[in-house]
């Protein structure tokens, strides 16, 4: 594992502390499930937006007339 210096502000070091302690988990570990956590997340986004990017787009209101709900539009 790489080793790095990362600055927090007090309030987040106070926060992340007491968030790693409350789970029994040290600081290095819960920073690096944030940031797994936060890449994942991130990759799902990615991956759904290349799937939909060839999707029709339109007006809210007829999209909802193409449905079939006249009150949505």
């Amino acid at each position: 594992m790489k080793r790095v210096t990362i600055s927090f502000s007090p309030k987040l070091d106070r926060a992340l502390n007491a968030k790693a302690a409350a789970n029994n988990k040290g600081l290095s570990e819960l920073v690096n499930e944030v940031v797994q956590f936060t890449l994942r997340e991130d990759a799902l986004d990615e991956e759904a937006y290349r799937r939909r990017k060839a999707e029709p787009s339109g007006a809210f209101s007829t999209i909802a007339r193409r449905i079939g709900n006249p009150r949505l539009s």
